[in-house]
C-alpha cells in the first residue's frame, strides 16, 4: 500500500473520530495518523486509535484491524507497537486474572470441593493510556466479544461512547444483596 492510500485513509479516519472527540483531542489524532507509516500488517498506530475512540466498531476503518489485533492476541502474538504515537500514548494488552483483574461483573465464583475457582467472561484487555493517563480498557475474550471501560477522562473528553461496561455493572450492581443493617446491640 503507497502512503497517498495510508494518508488519504488515515484524514477519514481522523474526521470520523474528530466528529465524536473534542476539537484538542480530534487535532491530535489528524496529527498522529498523518505520521502514520504504510499499513503492512497491523498497523499499531491506526490500532492505538480505533482502541481509543468512542466506539472502534462504528469506525468502519478500525473493524477489520480490531479484528485482527484480537484474532492475534487470542493465538498468542505480541501487541503490536506505535513508535509515532508520541510520549505517554500507549496500547497493550493484559491477560484477564479473576478475581483481582477483572471486572466484577463479569467474574464467577465457583465452589470446588477444596477451594474457590473463580473466572472471567474476558480473557484479556487491551489498556489505552493518552498523554500518560489511563484511557480505556477494552475487555476481550477468544470468542472475539469485546466490552469497552472508559475512564473518566475519556468520558469527559469524548462526551458519548459505548455503554455496555457502565450498563452492565449497574445491572450487577442492582442484583447484589444489601448490606447487613448496623449491630446496636454488639457491645463496644
Amino acid at each position: 500500500m503507497d502512503m497517498s492510500r495510508t494518508l488519504c485513509r488515515s484524514d477519514r479516519l481522523a474526521k470520523q473520530l474528530g466528529r465524536a472527540w473534542s476539537p484538542y483531542a480530534a487535532i491530535g489524532i489528524a496529527g498522529l495518523l498523518t505520521l502514520a507509516p504504510p499499513v503492512h500488517a497491523v498497523d499499531g498506530c491506526l490500532v492505538l486509535l480505533c482502541f481509543a475512540a468512542p466506539s472502534w466498531r462504528a469506525i468502519p476503518q478500525c473493524v477489520p484491524p480490531v479484528v485482527k489485533v484480537l484474532r492475534d492476541l487470542a493465538l498468542g502474538r505480541a501487541f503490536p507497537t506505535c513508535a509515532m504515537s508520541g510520549g505517554g500514548n500507549t496500547a497493550g494488552n493484559q491477560w484477564s486474572r479473576p478475581p483481582t483483574f477483572c471486572p466484577p461483573q463479569y467474574t464467577h465464583a465457583v465452589d470446588d470441593d477444596h477451594a474457590v475457582i473463580y473466572t472471567c467472561d474476558y480473557n484479556g484487555a487491551v489498556e489505552v493510556q493518552i498523554e500518560g493517563a489511563p484511557w480505556t480498557r477494552t475487555w476481550w475474550s477468544f470468542d472475539g466479544q469485546t466490552v469497552t471501560e472508559y475512564t473518566p477522562t475519556a468520558k469527559a473528553s469524548l462526551g458519548t461512547w459505548e455503554t455496555k461496561f457502565d450498563d452492565d455493572y449497574a445491572a450487577w450492581l442492582a442484583m447484589q444483596p444489601p448490606p447487613p443493617p448496623p449491630c446496636e446491640d454488639c457491645g463496644g
